[in-house]
Formats: C-alpha cells, structure tokens, sequence
C-alpha cells in the first residue's frame, strides 16, 4: 500500500516531488517542491497545471507535450522537458512522471519529480538558449538527455541558429562542466595548422617554434572539445581527427610522446554532412563515428512563436539600462520575415535599430532592409517559398549597401563566402 504522506515526510530529497491524482490535483509536496513553488496553502489542492504553468487546463490542452499518456499506456516512468514558472521567472525543467497503481492494478497516484536545468549547469535561467516553441522544445530535451553521458553530439543547422550556444548547454549539463570548453573553428584551416592548434607542438619542432605550446586537445583534458563548422574540415585533416577519435592518444608536432586525450566531443556544422559523405567530400567512418546523436537545432522561421521572447532577451543583454521594447507594426512585419541569417540576423537587426531610435520604442525604421513580405510575387498568387524569399532579401539588401557585399556578411551575421555562394545561386 502507497503511503499518501510518504513522500511528504522526505524531506531530505533534493529534488521537488509531488503526488497527484488521475484528476491532476496535488495532494502532498515534499521540502524541495514547496521551497520552488510556494507553500502548501498555495499548492495542496491545487493542479499541478497551475502551478507549474499557470493554465486553467491540462498542459496537453494548451500546446505542451505531457508525460501523462505515455506513462499510463506503459505503466513506467515517462520524462518531458517543461518550461515552468517559479519565484526566479521561466525556467527549464525535466520532468518525470511515475504512475503509482493499488492491489487491483487500478491507477491511483502520479509522483511527479522535477530537476531544474540550472540547477545541473549551475547557471541561472536557462543555459543561454530561450525559446517555448515544440521544436526549440524538442533539441532542449535531446540535449538533456544526451549531456550526462560520454557519446558525442553532432549539432546540425542553419548559420545562426545557436550551435555554439548548444554545445555550451551539452557542457553545462555534463558532469564535465566544471572542466575547460574548448571551442575550436575548422573553417580554413590547414592541415599544419590544424596539427599544431589540436595537438600542440614542441619546442624546434620548426622555424619559430621557440617554445613548446599546449594543443587545444591538452586543454581540453577532462571536458569538452567543441568542433565548430565540420565541414569544413579538407579531406586529407579528417584522417587525422579519425585516428585520434578511434585510438585517444595523439602526439605533439615535433614530439615524440604518445598523449593521451580525455575529452568529451561535441561538433557542429550548418552543411549536409550525407551529401558530403557520398559526394566523396567527407569521410564515411568519420561521419558514423560522430553521428551518433545529432541534434537538429531549427531555424528561426521554424519557431515564430519565440520571436517576443528572443526579442525580450536580446534587448536585456544588449542594453539591460534601457526598457526597449518593439512598435506593433515592426514586430508583425519581423513575424512574417524569414530570417536567412537566423538569430545572428535577428540580433543584427535589433543593434541597429536601437542605434537609430531615440526612444525606447523601435518603429519601423527596424525592418527597412527588409524587403515587403510581397516583395516577390509568383502567378496565381501561390505564396513564394522561403528560397525565393531569400534570394530578392538577398538582391534588395546588396543593392542598399551601395554592393558591399563584405558589409552585407557582416550585417548579417554569415561570412562573406557564404554570401557569395548564395548570390552567385542567383544568375
């Protein structure tokens, strides 16, 4: 028989627990949950809805996924990642959701358990990344379950979607994290250099090297490597990334020692690591070695609905003095835009218009590079897709910069060969 008050009486447990009826009604809370939420004249009675999300309904009612379900069709535990509301505002949470059945097999209880993601990364709020959307929502949870273990983590997206942002949360959350992140960029490096930033190099090993110097994989030892823009690593350097994934040791250039690496490994790119692989671009067993959990992060036209937030966010960090917030018409018009540069574009964009506005209140003025939304038009009024959106961005935003397209990469966040790429796409 379930004790009602056992899990009451445990106060010792880290973790916020609650135990709730088939009706969702909260019966008891132990120490941790009513330290988060309140007391329990404001919880005992109440929905667990309610409290954790402030509905007047089940979460499953209003947008939220829910471990309800799946926890009663398998009578097993089932987790969700949750956005709730606590004393310190919004906050990430990984719930899991228990169902407690009598004697008969008849459902009579949930135990709902809670674990704060700030709380495993010792940051406050929420890892950097903010979002509510179902799909920002689903690459939240994978992170989560990925960062406790050693597999690595292949984030895959768009420019400007966050990757760096990620990869820190895989870290944050990891029981490396208080070991180094290292973060190393792959794009245009040779194959020397690439030798001796990784693996460091000893002292005369050639011309200049006049002192020995420590590898990006030495210091990482004991957390994470972060290999931004995989990509863009040429063939002949990706065997030497595979030999030291597949053995863990590497040498110095110039040295002698065999090393050993202790890092966890987290890569990212925005290009299509399988078209590589069968273009002959990217080396099959490196791809099946690092692809083991990827993670796809989405684009900012892919989650609209975190545009107020990201926004709210972005002006608090670029000027937290300030109360900005966006005129009615240029958050509508930014609702419809598609964003090529994703969150890096979106930042640009807001910088720019709090250098133009006078007041806190940023008009219009915000979107003038902004082609109208029916800017280009196609027959039988058929909405234009989202390339063809980008391309007259594209064609307006270089004619407006005077053709700088150096300027244009920099407003917008991508590099200038990525910009050329797509312009030349045009002709």
């Amino acid at each position: 028989m379930f004790r009602l008050d056992r899990i009451g009486s445990q106060v010792s447990l880290p973790e916020p627990r609650i135990l709730v009826d088939p009706d969702y009604r909260i019966l008891t809370a132990n120490a941790a949950y009513r330290h988060t939420f309140g007391n329990p004249h404001e919880i005992i009675g109440h929905t667990c809805y309610e409290i954790s999300h402030h509905f007047d309904k089940p979460c499953d009612k209003c947008g939220e996924s829910c471990p309800r379900e799946t926890a009663i069709k398998t009578r097993q535990a089932s987790r969700v990642l949750h956005l709730h509301y606590t004393p310190r505002g919004q906050e990430y949470v990984d719930v899991e959701l228990v169902p407690i059945h009598d004697g008969a097999g008849k459902l009579v209880y949930f135990v709902e358990t809670m674990r704060f993601l700030h709380e495993a990364s010792r940051q406050p709020g929420s890892l950097g990344m903010v979002g509510h959307s179902a799909a920002f929502m689903r690459s939240i949870d994978l992170i989560n379950r990925v960062a406790p273990a050693m597999t690595p983590v292949l984030l895959l997206g768009e420019s400007g979607t966050g990757k760096e942002l990620a990869a820190k949360a895989v870290h944050d959350l990891s029981p490396r994290r208080e070991k180094p992140f290292v973060p190393v960029d792959c794009s245009g490096m040779t194959e020397s250099l690439f030798e001796s930033e990784l693996f460091g190099y000893e002292k005369g090993a050639f011309t200049g090297a006049s002192q020995r110097k420590t590898g990006l994989v030495e210091s990482a030892a004991g957390g994470t490597l972060f290999l931004d823009e995989l990509g863009d690593i040429p063939l002949q350097l990706q065997v030497k990334l595979l030999r030291l994934l597949e053995t863990s040791t590497y040498r110095r250039v110039g040295g002698v020692d065999i090393l050993h690496a202790d890092f966890r490994l987290v890569c990212a790119t925005h290009r299509d690591l399988i078209a590589m692989v069968e273009d002959g671009r990217f080396r099959r067993d490196l791809y099946y070695r690092l692809s083991t959990f990827p993670i796809q992060l989405p684009a900012l036209r892919e989650r609209s609905e975190d545009l107020p937030l990201l926004i709210e966010h972005l002006f608090a960090r670029l000027a937290p003095e300030r109360p900005l917030r966006l005129d009615a018409n240029a958050l509508s018009r930014l609702m419809k835009y598609s964003f090529p540069g994703n969150i890096r574009e979106l930042r640009n964009l807001l910088e720019r218009a709090m250098l133009m506005a006078d007041g806190d209140v940023l008009t219009l003025d915000l979107a003038e590079a902004i082609p109208p939304v029916n800017a280009v038009t196609t027959s039988n009024d058929a909405l234009p897709s989202l390339e063809e959106v980008e391309r007259q961005y594209l064609l307006d935003a270089l004619k407006k910069n005077g053709g700088d397209r150096k300027t244009l990469a920099r407003r917008l966040g991508i590099s200038e060969r990525t910009l050329y790429r797509k312009l030349a796409a045009e002709k």
